[in-house]
């Protein structure tokens, strides 16, 4: 039946090129006026099934309905269909012989096969873009816990500090609720502690074990060290612009604000909020007060004025964040994921760096101090990228950075370099090239959350470095890994950048391990039933989220992939789960 509606849609085809080549002189076929109503028809980029294309419309819209890329080979096709159609027209004058006969008939047969794969494969691309943008709507952006006051919070005098958090080669962070807000006061109250003329800090002897921490202090304030900086917010601004790129809008409303004004258009970027990267609530500039351990911890960048020796500036940059209970070393210090957890981690990292990729932006830092994890209301860590100080996120030139010199900054964390960085020459127009960069670190960091050392740390007398280390050195991963992981940590190391899926793509293959194991297997790997599967997922996503007030990690790595979903790259992620499978 499959091949009777192909050669019947085939020789509909070739009979309207028979007619558009030996018709009078005029519009041509299916150019000058609306197309023939059809599942097929507009089908393409933004249209819906039954759309006219009139005469103004762009050629890509009309005839097939097919993108852009497909341009070229709907020609060919279209020239290959016209010299057939001149023989056929030449020899029907003096009879058409057997030869000629099965020639047509291919020709019908091989174009309705054609037409009916691109007919699919439209189907297929709208139904993803329908999807997409349902859950691109149900994805709501990360609650501001501030958004009781716009205009609070720009000061350091609001917050009350409790203890250290940790630190970094360029900065503190701190515990810090504000017992402004309602629901905070009575607990400032019972400590004791309201703001006044300075930041408030929590002395250790008067702490309340009692009291969980995550409940009194829901905020972090991450406190930047300058010592090069000077004192104005315009200079300190401009020098640490980079740890504002995670910066909400409200954030950049204040001080920054007007300073803002007064800056170049083209400057480092903003990001869209995603759940898996750090949001800045507040930025704003203060004089450096000396905070628990700041004499201990980092006297050496303290104001002279609070340490004699020390070398910082009076005033720097404080960020306000959300307070996560542990980075993703300390988790993995005291807990050992299953591998089914230990790939949603991974595919967290993916999705977020992913986001990261279609801003714009390389972290060129990640490494698991860098990443933050709190747990859902069933123990399921749920991570988050921060610590954008050594990002790449320039308008001007995106993801391609111009490697003129050994000056240049490649970015943090050498150890964790793709090879495609830590191996650039500089030259006149050398380009390093981060848009796969953070996907290799991503597979790299794989081997810390599934158990096992980085082998990129270097342990013992020879360094596993990314700027020598060959495919066939990597350790393997246990068997109780499961093999679609192992193949794709494998595949997010290849040193060959061409050969290298990109982080949606490895989020691709996931996903369908994680979801789809049956529905999607070797067998069965076909459009319509790809599709189907989609639409059963997107229902019961929908459900589950509906159900509950606050989603699980499950849930919720669904609705990413849902509302991140691509057609092109879900395809290119089930040919390498194919491939994969198939080469056991």
């Amino acid at each position: 039946m499959a091949v009777r509606q192909a050669l019947g849609r085939g020789l509909q085809l070739g009979r309207a090129l028979l007619l558009r080549f030996t018709a009078k002189p005029g519009p041509a076929y299916g150019w000058g006026r609306p197309e023939r109503p059809g599942p097929a028809a507009g089908w393409c980029r933004g249209e819906r099934p039954g759309q006219a294309a009139g005469p103004g419309a762009e050629p890509r819209k009309l005839g097939l309905g097919l993108p852009e890329r497909y341009r070229f080979f709907r020609q060919s096709v279209a020239g290959l269909a016209a010299r057939l159609q001149r023989q056929f027209v030449v020899r029907a004058r003096g009879g058409l012989g057997p030869g000629g006969r099965a020639v047509f008939l291919a020709f019908g047969l091989g174009l309705g096969l054609i037409e009916e794969k691109q007919a699919e494969g439209r189907r297929a691309a709208s139904a993803c873009q329908e999807i997409q943008s349902i859950f691109t709507q149900k994805n709501k952006l990360l609650p501001d816990p501030l958004d009781t006051g716009r205009s609070q919070g720009f000061q350091l005098e609001e917050y009350l500090i409790g203890r250290p958090l940790g630190k970094g080669c360029s900065a503190a962070v701190y515990e810090a609720t504000m017992p402004v807000l309602p629901r905070k006061l009575e607990v400032a109250k019972n400590l004791r502690l309201l703001p006044g003329r300075g930041p408030d800090t929590i002395p250790r002897d008067e702490e309340e074990d009692r009291t969980p921490r995550d409940s009194v202090f829901p905020l972090a304030i991450k406190m930047m060290w300058n010592i090069s900086a000077g004192s104005s917010s315009e200079a300190i601004f401009s020098t640490m612009s980079q740890e504002l790129v995670p910066a909400s809008r409200v954030a950049l409303a204040g001080e920054y604000g007007a300073v803002a004004c007064r800056k170049p258009e083209r400057g480092p970027k903003q990001l869209a909020p995603h759940p898996n990267i750090i949001r800045v609530f507040r930025a704003f500039t203060s004089s450096v007060p000396l905070l628990p351990g700041a004499l201990a911890d980092y006297p050496a960048v303290l104001p002279p004025c609070l340490h004699p020796e020390g070398l910082g500036h009076r005033r720097t940059l404080f960020l306000v964040m959300k307070n996560y209970p542990c980075t993703l070393r300390q988790y993995l210090r005291v807990n050992t994921p299953g591998p089914r957890l230990a790939t949603m981690m991974t595919l967290q990292l993916l999705e977020g760096v992913d986001h990261l990729v279609q801003q714009g932006v390389a972290h060129r830092d990640l490494k698991s101090d860098n990443i933050l994890v709190e747990l859902d209301a069933d123990g399921c860590p749920w991570l988050v990228i921060t610590d954008f100080g050594c990002c790449l996120a320039d308008e001007r030139i995106g993801l391609q950075l111009p490697f003129t010199s050994f000056y240049v900054d490649r970015g943090g964390n050498g150890c964790l370099m793709a090879p495609e960085v830590s191996t650039a020459c500089p030259g006149p127009k050398a380009v390093i090239d981060y848009s796969k960069a953070d996907a290799w670190a991503v597979g790299a960091l794989a081997y810390e959350i599934f158990g096992l050392p980085n082998p990129f740390y270097g342990q013992g007398k020879a360094p596993f470095e990314s700027r020598s280390y060959q495919e066939a050195q990597l350790p393997a991963l246990p068997m109780s890994v499961p093999l679609d992981m192992r193949q794709l940590v494998r595949s997010l190391l290849q040193r060959d950048v061409s050969k290298r899926p990109s982080a949606r793509v490895a989020a691709n293959v996931l996903h369908l391990s994680l979801w789809g194991e049956h529905t999607l297997a070797l067998k069965n790997l076909k459009l319509d039933k790809m599709i189907g599967w989609l639409l059963q997922q997107s229902a019961a996503t929908l459900l589950a989220n509906s159900l509950t007030k606050k989603s699980c990690v499950e849930t919720k790595m669904k609705m990413l992939f849902l509302a991140n979903l691509e057609f092109e790259a879900l395809c290119h992620a089930a040919l390498l789960l194919c491939s994969w499978r198939a080469a056991l």
